[in-house]
């Protein structure tokens, strides 16, 4: 009786390295070749700015050194992977190029803000006010106090006017007449100058209180009237995404439509307004033209909405800068820090959104 002889083992295969007569190039090859420009055109600018004792130029070394890469990388894959590599390869340098380009005011704004801004982030700027102050010192505990209290009237009166006026577009009045008129509105209102929303609420409390009146109430409304279409319009695209088929469930169900938009549409949809609401917040908690009008500035703080004038983070930047004192160096310090301590609230709200929306996404998993 014979045995079948044993199979020969089976060798795993050698890892083969990609190169270029491969058909692709190797990971690093882009990588390498934006460093080469980079190496290069550094060298050369480095000799110019030697010889002619001029500045080193950043941007010009920048510019022509991607230039080099994309002229470079999309020759080369187009030798070694073809024309529809090459050119996919070309169209990504741009994009990248592109997203670079655009991070860099960003990049170049936050650098700025924190350098200046953080001579005069202690605990005296955030605990004490301009009261008395001339020269060096006092804080803009008055102004954040007043940022807080007008953007949140503002939220308090334009959240619930801006979410059930999308409810009814989207669930009411998406064919009638009155629909298409509010939509008409609710565009023109996103377009309007933020000191046309400020000569609006002076006047209406000039009718009522009579001219030159000052509060931040009248902020607070001339803040509304900017923050409405944009949680109108952003509540409304988050309603829309809702699917029709859970509304019709409920409805099969015998649920009447308020409890079904309360029940259903509401909650399917929640993280996205909240994530509206957060942004509108943010846009207009910079406004200083409407505040300038409505609100005025004041160096002392005021708690009260309703009695007074109140002053705001961004009228404070303005109003350290425009009037500066001896030494001017003070006033200038605290309108960066001001202007640092704005950047990180906004900041903190497009971080609550982002979290807020997380949490209250509905859950695909099974």
């Amino acid at each position: 009786m014979t045995t079948a002889p044993a199979p020969a083992p089976v060798r795993p295969a050698a890892r083969t390295h990609q190169t270029l007569t491969s058909g692709h190039l190797p990971r690093w090859a882009p990588w390498g070749l934006l460093a080469a420009s980079l190496v290069v055109f550094g060298a050369i600018f480095a000799v110019i700015a030697a010889a002619s004792g001029g500045e080193f130029s950043v941007t010009g070394w920048i510019i022509l050194s991607v230039v080099a890469y994309l002229v470079l990388i999309y020759a080369i894959s187009r030798i070694v992977e073809g024309s529809r590599r090459a050119f996919d390869r070309f169209i990504t340098g741009i994009v990248s190029s592109a997203f670079a380009v655009a991070m860099v005011p960003l990049v170049s704004v936050a650098w700025t803000v924190i350098s200046y801004g953080i001579a005069r982030f202690d605990g005296t700027f955030f605990s004490s006010s301009m009261r008395g102050i001339l020269g060096e010192g006092g804080g803009a505990a008055h102004a954040i106090w007043g940022t807080v209290l007008i953007t949140g009237a503002a939220a308090i009166i334009s959240i619930p006017i801006g979410l059930m006026t999308a409810i009814y577009l989207i669930e009411y009045g998406q064919t009638s007449r009155l629909g298409k008129a509010i939509t008409f509105l609710v565009d023109v209102m996103t377009g309007i100058p933020s000191i046309v929303a400020g000569l609006f609420a002076y006047a209406l409390f000039a009718l009522i209180f009579g001219p030159g009146v000052r509060m931040g109430f009248a902020g607070a409304i001339a803040l509304s009237v900017l923050m409405i279409p944009v949680v109108v319009r952003s509540s409304e695209e988050m309603l829309r995404l809702v699917p029709n088929e859970l509304r019709e469930a409920s409805y099969a169900l015998g649920v009447p439509k308020w409890l079904t938009i309360v029940k259903v549409v509401l909650p399917t949809s929640i993280a996205g307004i909240m994530t509206g609401v957060m942004l509108a917040i943010a846009r207009v908690i910079g406004e200083t033209a409407p505040l300038l009008i409505t609100a005025g500035f004041t160096d002392a703080l005021n708690m009260n909405l309703f009695d007074g004038r109140m002053q705001t983070l961004p009228v404070y930047i303005y109003s350290q800068y425009a009037y500066k004192g001896i030494p001017p160096e003070a006033y200038v310090d605290r309108a960066w820090a001001a202007a640092l301590t704005l950047i990180l609230i906004v900041m903190a709200l497009n971080l609550v959104a982002r979290l807020v929306a997380k949490l209250f996404a509905p859950k695909t998993g099974r």
